[in-house]
This record gives structure tokens, C-alpha cells and sequence, in this order.
């Protein structure tokens, strides 16, 4: 097989970099190593920011997001006996949409069956070789058994954390990493309850963290602080909507319940891999960098990847100019650090660790933050995400 850009892995990263090549006039292969079945039913993340939202209209697959999706301008700030609502659109003249990443990934993949480039599903033995040279190529196992070799002019590499792609980087670079493991967890469920909040609301508790979000008019999206070694097991339906409702109390306010139809837990951390790039490889998205879901960023920065990304391998490939590529690496760590400082910062400010020293220097920031219109600024610019290339 031959085609110009090899994509290992077939997340949004990988298919949304497919499509923005493809309307280029650029020829790109996804290998996948799970099933489409599986691919699609991955539960993740679903704040989308502005450029987001945006980035998907332009490349044709924004239609259901616009038509099921919910815009949201703010977020609430809760600590006890008080609940603070940050409006996004005034304080930053932007706003986030409410559209889980799993509907991204069938959105992308329905378009990219649809007559885009190969997507081949349930490959395995995946090996990025030669890519220190102009003419990388990627072995690897079809569905059938058969070993093939996808010879290509730059392999992208955004098959995750765990896949192949970081690795070869890491093994042929000057690399670094950087990781901060939070000690705590969320716990996070999907339930057949209406949202009892127009917008999402993060709480601060003394006994933990808690996340009201959702998923469409009639499903909710519901998160706990807890021990990163809980057992879901441990956590019955009952003791669950027992601790979210002491922990978004306030009064004249009341917690819609209803049926839990998924929940597990999700451990916190912080990882960032630099560089992302080794001669024609290149990283994007978690397989570069993940940041814990608190400010909604890593969706969104798998994004802004591979929009930076694509813009500088069409340069290349069709101009014969490598200055996007070279400056491609700095420039979206540029943006990968602001954000990892962003989700760190809003972390750290909303789940209950250490004593009471901290608990109260906690209650001091949120305050800070609740009062100060500039303090609210800079929290909603970061949110509703900052330009790309910043």
C-alpha cells in the first residue's frame, strides 16, 4: 500500500487530521487496532470549545453537532451555601458546546466511510519504521491475518498514551517527560435523569469535588471525588446519589435522580512527552500529551494538534516547504503547557486535598474568583479556549 500520510490510530485525532488532509487534496490511511463497535462506544470527554465546534463545521461534519449538541455560556462555581455562575459570552465573547466525544468519533468515522480514505479497522502488530528518512513506512497486520506495509511520505502518529507512536519518538529524540499523579479519582456515572442545571456546575465540598454535567435534555453526566484505588464495585447506585446530593446541596435547589447506566473510575494526571516530533513522525493528542478532565481540554487539544498539524504537512507536501513542520512540535507545546497549567490550576483549586490550611486557601481562591471580574476573565478565556497558535 502507498499513500502520503500514514495515520496510526483512529480517535478524533487521527480522523479529523484524515479529514482536514482529504479536503486538501492530501491521501492519508487510519490504522485502527480495535473494532469500529468498540471505537465508537469509548466513553470520553464532551466539552467542546469554540475553535472546536468551529473546526468540525468547516470540515463538514458539524451537522449533527449543531442540531443535537447544547451550547452552553458558562459554568457554575459552587462551594457551600453558595453557587456563582462565570458567563462566558460576556466575560469573553465565546461559548462551549456540550457534545460527548463518542458522537465526534461517529460523526468522523460515518464521513470518513462515506468516500473519504481508507479507515482499516482491527489491525495489530502496528511498527512505524524508517522515519528518520523522507520515506517512512508502517508495518502491520491486517484483519485477515495478512502482514502488509503502508509505504508513506510522514506517518502521524495519535494512537494514545499507549500506543506505538510515542516510543519511537522517545527512543530516537532528546526526549523529556513531564508527570504529575494526582491522589484522586473521579468517579463518573451516565444516568437517565434530566439535568437540574442549565449550565455544568463545579462544586467544592469539604468531603470532595463533585461535576454536574450532561449529555443531552434527558441524560446527565455526574462525577465524584474519590480515592484513586476505589472499587466501583463498592459504590452502589444509592450511595452514589446519596454523596452528589450533599455535595451540590443548596437550598431551594434539588438533584434530579433517575437510572445509572454506566460508571467507572477514571484516575487524574497530568503527562506531557516533548519533543512531538521525530524526522516525518509526528505526535498529536494524548499520545503527546493528557491533562486531567477538570478544564475540559483534552479533546480539545487533540484538535488544536492536528489543525496545526495538517496545516504544516499540506505545506510540505505540496509546497515543499518544511518551516510549519519544523516549528510544529514548539508551537503546539506552546499551547499543551498553557492548558496543562490551566486544568492543574482548576484541579487544585476544586478537589479537597491536604488539611485545613489548604481547604481554606481553596475557599480563598474560589472567593477570589467569584468576586473578581478579571479573575473570571482569565478563567472563561482559558475555558472557552485561546486561539490557536497562542
Amino acid at each position: 500500500m502507498r499513500t502520503q500520510v500514514g495515520i496510526i490510530g483512529a480517535g478524533p485525532a487521527g480522523l479529523l487530521l484524515s479529514r482536514l488532509l482529504w479536503l486538501q487534496g492530501i491521501d492519508s490511511v487510519v490504522l485502527e487496532n480495535r473494532s469500529r463497535d468498540y471505537v465508537e462506544a469509548r466513553i470520553r470527554a464532551g466539552i467542546l470549545e469554540q475553535h472546536t465546534v468551529d473546526t468540525l463545521t468547516a470540515a463538514g461534519v458539524g451537522d449533527r453537532l449543531r442540531r443535537e449538541g447544547l451550547e452552553h455560556s458558562g459554568i457554575y462555581l459552587q462551594h457551600p451555601g453558595t453557587r456563582h455562575k462565570l458567563d462566558f459570552p460576556s466575560l469573553c465573547g465565546r461559548s462551549v458546546w456540550v457534545y460527548g466525544q463518542t458522537e465526534v468519533t461517529k460523526d468522523l468515522i460515518r464521513a470518513q466511510l462515506d468516500g473519504g480514505p481508507p479507515l482499516l479497522f482491527e489491525v495489530s502488530d502496528v511498527v512505524p519504521e524508517d522515519v528518520d528518512g523522507d520515506s517512512p513506512r508502517v508495518r502491520f497486520t491486517g484483519a485477515d491475518g495478512t502482514p502488509q506495509v503502508l509505504e508513506c511520505e510522514v506517518v502521524a502518529g495519535t494512537d494514545g498514551f499507549h500506543g506505538v507512536s510515542r516510543p519511537t519518538v522517545v527512543a530516537g529524540t532528546d526526549s523529556r517527560t513531564w508527570e504529575r499523579v494526582y491522589p484522586f479519582a473521579w468517579l463518573g456515572i451516565l444516568a437517565e435523569a434530566p439535568p437540574a442545571t442549565d449550565e455544568l456546575i463545579y462544586a467544592w465540598h469539604p468531603e470532595g469535588f463533585a461535576l454536574h454535567s450532561m449529555r443531552s435534555p434527558s441524560i446527565s453526566r455526574l462525577y465524584l471525588q474519590v480515592s484513586p484505588d476505589e472499587r466501583i464495585d463498592d459504590w452502589s447506585d444509592d450511595r452514589i446519589w446519596a454523596n452528589l446530593a450533599t455535595r451540590f446541596a443548596l437550598e431551594g435547589w434539588s438533584l434530579n435522580t433517575g437510572r445509572v447506566i454506566e460508571k467507572s473510575v477514571l484516575p487524574m494526571r497530568s503527562f506531557v512527552s516533548a519533543p512531538m516530533r521525530r524526522g516525518r513522525l509526528f505526535l498529536a493528542g494524548d499520545a503527546a500529551h493528557i491533562v486531567p478532565p477538570t478544564g475540559a481540554k483534552g479533546l480539545n487539544l487533540a484538535v488544536a494538534d492536528v489543525t496545526l498539524l495538517a496545516t504544516a504537512l499540506v505545506r510540505l507536501l505540496q509546497e515543499k516547504e518544511s518551516d510549519l513542520v519544523d516549528a510544529y512540535s514548539d508551537t503546539a507545546l506552546r499551547r499543551v503547557w498553557r492548558c496543562t497549567h490551566f486544568s492543574w490550576w482548576m484541579t487544585s483549586m476544586l478537589h479537597r486535598h491536604g488539611d485545613d490550611f489548604d481547604a481554606r486557601l481553596q475557599l480563598s481562591q474560589l472567593e477570589r474568583v467569584c468576586a473578581s471580574e478579571p479573575a473570571q476573565r482569565e478563567l472563561a478565556e482559558n475555558y472557552t479556549g485561546l486561539p490557536i497558535g497562542s
